[in-house]
């Protein structure tokens, strides 16, 4: 039966390798997962058929499975590295290191994955290991074959738990509709194989068994099927029918409006906060004239807040600020929160042409009721970060006109920021630019918030609002409303280096005797998105932990602040202001809008020429290299503190390679180093004992656990000299006789007996090791028998043949029984 067992396995191993590759399809829809899954399913089969034809055992196929993958991965898992030598080295470390890591990295990207960076490491683990282990487990003969089942759906999960977050699209069939076919195709096919695999096994088993009781008792047995076994038949089709049916019809119908729960959905929103554009980049695009009167959306209840706020942005690398930064946590609310102490706050909120993930909120929020009819969708895609105070919204890329929901919370009482103490803790955070830190040194006055509020306003005072950097031919709309405005170019970004030019014209006006003269020291323009960044880079420098916050003012008691008017929030109506953390842990929000009554006066004084007159020496002229343009939104440059030294920057990718691959070697390894390293560890403690005789008694042992990792067996009830008969190794008599004369004779046993016995028993080890070729001696150095063989459990004497029959009588001519 070894046969057709081998043939059926291979067929029910196949059949689930299909499925596994179709449920895991919307993984990566791409050929090169194709490319991966089926390489990898081959190369495990061929591993799987030379460990059944050699008998290899789990070591040598764990490290031809090692090898295996280590050949397969660039070409196969990381395509992109196949350009040269180097870029194959990285792309090898990035393999090894998707086996740990690749898992995570697969539930935080977009999918369809196709082949970018090492994300195709995981299929190709799944379907080369997978496929090895299941053929092995189906080949076996005992039970442990029907753990090839478990193999099997494991493989087929891995499409099923890191797929998509939405099921396939109905299949419309005339009168039927047929919800979720592709999983539904996927679970019956998976289902459908292994009961069928199970079934096969089970008769296989049962026939075996029968004509082994054949061959004992002589008794012929009728192949034609009985009638238990027709009933036996009928009643397993009419479990797989029903199975079928309930897995196409009724699962489906009772799932329809259920969303469905992966691993992804399981990530939060990280992916879609990491993936969307940062609301204070996009902030200076609201004021075109094509979006400035786009309601955004509308505000209307009896209880308003002051301000809603769209997106709390907390991290900055010196370019853009952005959500995310440490501390950030976006989790889904529960029904009702406890929101704190406050002012309450009851408003409804209804989204016009916002969009995106940024949900307005307000204050701490304690209730959100969505309604309309993508509410459950709504409720079931929204996350809320308490400590920023501000959520998202996932529901099928974001909110969408004609969303409504309802904001239930406070708003807590802050006090003014002049009144707060000196900061505590350390703010952390990009370090802010030269010019900035040289203006608060000349004009910071006291100390905490006091210095704070001061710097704020002196800040506000020298700047100038404006949205473009051309004015146009017509009027822009967001002009519209500032009578007497003359109107001032300025650059969008706020990075590092706009706010530094920001800060340079400041002091280069304060530097100014016209300035002085005519007392307007109005230098710096630009709008929310530059001069939030400053307030917070300010407060930063002087200690406080600051962060920016985007959104919208209801009201205000600054005539100098834009509004929503009625509630009405329009883009040209949406605002940008910093937020500093006060000493008792409350943030206090700090409006940065600079001015746009006195236009700034940016005339560069007079100088006359030098009265020295130039010398000049043309045999010694130097080429001036012209300074590079100051680029408004770009980092400034690191200074070149070694122009003349060696480049060392291409050392760190190959250290971090390196460093990488030895990781994962260590990881792989690992467990055979430690059988290496134990057994050199017991062997060191057998030679190095001071007794002679006890050093013999170790050696024997040492001999006893070389034969026995080779394969040989070593009953415990056989003599020293038996054992060395078995083991059949030349010198084997000798040593079980030297080894009997130390233990039990009384003649005196020198050290030089024992180093010679130690001698020949190193000799035996080798020719153990090497009876069998080279894959033998690997397998015997990294055998564990040794260590179990003391432990293992005494074999039971077996029963006599007598009472084994007792009651029966040998069957008589011709094959009939009596009784």
């Amino acid at each position: 039966m070894k046969g057709p067992r081998i043939a059926a396995g291979a067929v029910y191993v196949a059949a689930t390798v299909l499925v596994a590759a179709l449920a895991a399809w919307p993984i990566y829809a791409s050929t090169a997962f194709l490319l991966a899954a089926g390489a990898g399913a081959l190369v495990g089969a061929g591993i799987a058929v030379a460990a059944l034809l050699r008998r290899w055992g789990g070591w040598i196929v764990a490290a031809l499975l090692v090898g295996a993958f280590a050949l397969l991965a660039v070409p196969l898992a990381v395509p992109s590295r196949l350009v040269g030598p180097a870029e194959m080295l990285q792309g090898l470390g990035e393999a090894f290191a998707g086996v740990i890591v690749g898992w995570k990295d697969l539930v935080t990207v977009d999918l369809p994955v196709g082949a970018y960076r090492n994300l195709l490491v995981p299929a190709l683990v799944i379907f080369l290991v997978g496929t090895t282990v299941a053929l092995l487990l189906a080949w076996r003969d005992d039970r442990w074959a029907n753990a090839s089942v478990v193999v099997g759906l494991g493989m087929v999960s891995f499409g099923l738990f890191f797929g998509r977050t939405s099921v396939s699209s109905a299949l419309v069939l005339g009168p039927l509709t047929l919800a979720a076919p592709v999983e539904t195709l996927v679970g019956v096919c998976a289902l459908g194989s292994a009961l069928m695999w199970l079934a096969w096994r089970a008769r296989d088993e049962r026939v075996a068994a029968l004509q082994r009781a054949t061959s004992a008792t002589g008794v012929r047995l009728s192949r034609r099927p009985s009638s238990a076994d027709r009933r036996r038949t009928a009643l397993g089709a009419g479990m797989l029918a029903i199975a079928v049916v309930v897995a196409v019809a009724v699962v489906p119908w009772a799932a329809r409006g259920a969303d469905r729960q992966v691993l992804r959905t399981a990530a939060g929103p990280e992916l879609e906060i990491a993936a969307a554009v940062s609301p204070l980049s996009d902030y200076r695009m609201l004021f075109s004239d094509e979006r400035a009167d786009d309601v955004l959306f509308t505000v209307s209840g009896d209880a308003l807040p002051e301000r809603v706020r769209v997106a709390t942005l907390d991290g900055y690398d010196g370019e853009i600020f952005r959500p995310g930064g440490d501390g950030s946590r976006f989790v889904r609310v529960p029904s009702v929160r406890d929101a704190g102490e406050g002012t309450p706050i009851d408003a409804e909120v209804e989204i016009g042409d916002l969009g995106g993930i940024w949900m307005p909120t307000a204050g701490s929020l304690a209730r959100v009721e969505f309604a309309g009819d993508r509410a459950a969708a709504l409720a079931d895609s929204f996350y809320y970060d308490v400590t920023a105070g501000a959520g998202v919204q996932t529901a099928q890329g974001g909110l969408a006109a004609g969303d409504r929901y309802r904001l239930r919370g406070v708003e807590p009482a802050v006090a003014d920021l002049a009144s707060i103490g000196e900061p505590g803790g350390d703010p952390g955070g990009v370090v802010p630019p030269d010019n900035l830190a040289a203006w608060v040194d000349e004009h910071a006055v006291g100390t905490g918030g006091a210095a704070l509020d001061g710097l704020v306003r002196l800040l506000r005072e020298r700047g100038f609002l404006s949205h473009a950097l051309d004015e146009g031919e017509q009027t822009p709309v967001w002009r519209a409303g500032l009578a007497g405005y003359v109107f001032q170019p300025s650059a969008s970004g706020h990075s590092l280096a706009r706010i530094d030019t920001l800060f340079s014209r400041l002091i280069e006006r304060e530097s100014d005797p016209r300035a002085v003269a005519s007392d307007n020291f109005v230098a710096a323009v630009g709008d929310d998105e530059q001069f939030s960044v400053a307030v917070a880079l300010v407060a930063r420098e002087l200690g406080f932990a600051s962060r920016v916050v985007v959104g919208a003012r209801l009201t205000s008691s600054d005539p100098g602040l834009s509004t929503c008017e009625s509630g009405t929030c329009r883009a040209k109506d949406l605002a940008a202001w910093t937020e500093v953390l006060s000493d008792d842990g409350r943030w206090i929000a700090v409006d940065a809008t600079p001015q746009w009554e006195q236009s700034p006066s940016l005339e560069v004084t007079e100088q006359r020429d030098p009265e020295n007159v130039t010398e000049v020496r043309p045999d010694t002229v130097e080429e001036v290299v012209p300074p590079e343009p100051v680029q408004e939104d770009s980092a400034r440059d690191a200074p070149d503190d070694d122009a003349g030294g060696i480049d060392l920057a291409w050392l760190w990718p190959i250290l971090r390679v390196a460093g990488i691959v030895l990781l994962v070697l260590a990881v792989v390894l690992g467990p055979f180093l430690a059988v290496l390293a134990a057994k050199a560890s017991r062997r060191r403690g057998r030679r190095t004992t001071s007794d002679p005789v006890e050093k013999i008694a170790g050696g024997w042992e040492e001999y006893v656990d070389a034969g026995v990792d080779a394969g040989h067996p070593a009953p415990r009830e056989l003599t020293r000299s038996e054992l060395a008969a078995a083991f059949g190794t030349p010198s084997g008599g000798q040593l079980a006789a030297t080894a009997d004369r130390a233990v039990f004779a009384r003649e005196q046993t020198t050290p030089d007996d024992a180093a010679e016995f130690w001698r020949i028993v190193d000799d035996e080890r080798r020719r153990l090791s090497r009876e069998r070729g080279f894959w033998r001696r690997f397998v015997t150095a990294l055998s564990l028998r040794s260590f179990v063989r003391l432990i293992a459990p005494r074999p039971s004497r077996p029963r006599s043949p007598r009472s084994v029959e007792r009651g029966k009588r040998r069957p008589a001519a011709g094959g009939r029984t009596t009784t």
